[in-house]
């Protein structure tokens, strides 16, 4: 197994953590100016809580990013590629559990029929709806995340990095936290005192469900399922016509597939490797500029006829 980030990615790596940086720095203000236009507004703490967790998937790529360049150690023999998949563990959990917090929150809201109000403040002389003010915080928190989400989409595709997509998820939900938290707030000032919770409630669903299915591909691939989609738990379209032309190059073998961080590995059970040097890429069915995701192959020869198959 190649150690660190494929040659072919490492342009395309330094622009998504130049990205998570920018993120990183942006969301920070976003945090600042949602906390100080909060109020009691049920919505809005939701939403503030949400750009706080936020910072965990842009943390953690960053983290796993430096740790995936590590060459190999006697103690790590195989490298770092997996550093990856563990950050994608680690943001689909800050997922799931920022939705289920969310969600349970806003429900004992509903239920206790909590009447949040939304009062005037002082501003230049003159008395004004605290409502505005947190609208305005709220178009803020949605242009954010917008302008990010739509940057790191097409990087995530490229370097086949689920961590960097389940940020560009997060993103998405943040600014639809923020169109929801507008709706919440206009609400309160309509007198729908349960507008708030259940503004906060569709926002938590949101949420959760993204991190349910983050969470789910995460576990598949930390105990060796085949390679999943990016942003589905569908088993990868590379992976299927990649598994087509390896049994169709060595009839009668089983083909096994499994994801480690971005790259794929596959091993051919019952055939024997050909003669001469094997190049991974000359395997790869789809583009060649994605060939890098099919990192290595590995052959367990079939049995003699004559082999004993218990121990001596």
């Amino acid at each position: 197994m190649s150690a660190g980030v494929p040659a072919a990615l490492e342009t395309a790596m330094h622009r998504a953590e130049r990205l998570e940086w920018w993120s990183i720095g942006w969301t920070i203000s976003v945090i600042a100016v949602m906390g100080a236009a909060m109020g009691s507004s049920q919505t809005m703490k939701t939403a503030w809580i949400e750009d706080c967790l936020s910072l965990i998937p842009p943390i953690v790529f960053l983290i796993s990013a430096r740790i995936e360049r590590r060459p190999p150690s006697a103690r790590f023999p195989s490298g770092f590629a997996r550093a990856s998949s563990l950050a994608f563990a680690i943001a689909a959990t800050a997922l799931v559990a920022l939705g289920a917090t969310l969600l349970v929150d806003s429900a004992l809201s509903l239920v206790a029929q909590e009447h949040a109000t939304v009062a005037g403040v002082e501003l230049f002389g003159r008395e004004i709806w605290l409502g505005w003010i947190m609208i305005a915080a709220q178009v803020y928190s949605i242009i954010v995340p917008l302008v990010l989400g739509r940057l790191k989409l097409p990087l995530a595709r490229q370097l086949n990095d689920k961590t960097l997509m389940t940020d560009a998820m997060t993103q998405k939900a943040n600014w639809m936290t923020g169109i929801a938290g507008i709706g919440g707030v206009i609400g309160i000032g309509l007198g729908y005192w349960w507008a708030d919770a259940l503004a906060a409630g569709l926002i938590s669903l949101d949420i959760l469900n993204d991190g349910i299915r983050a969470l789910r591909d995460a576990s598949a691939e930390l105990i060796d399922g085949a390679p999943r989609a990016l942003d589905s738990d569908e088993i990868a379209a590379d992976a299927v016509l990649l598994h087509a032309a390896l049994s169709a190059r060595f009839p009668g073998a089983e083909v096994h597939l499994r994801e480690t961080g971005r790259v794929i590995g596959a091993q051919i059970v019952g055939a024997v490797p050909p003669d001469g040097t094997l190049d991974p890429a000359e395997y790869w069915p789809g583009a060649t500029n994605r060939a890098w995701r099919l990192d290595h192959i590995s052959f367990v020869p079939p049995r003699p006829p004559n082999a004993s198959t218990t121990p001596n």
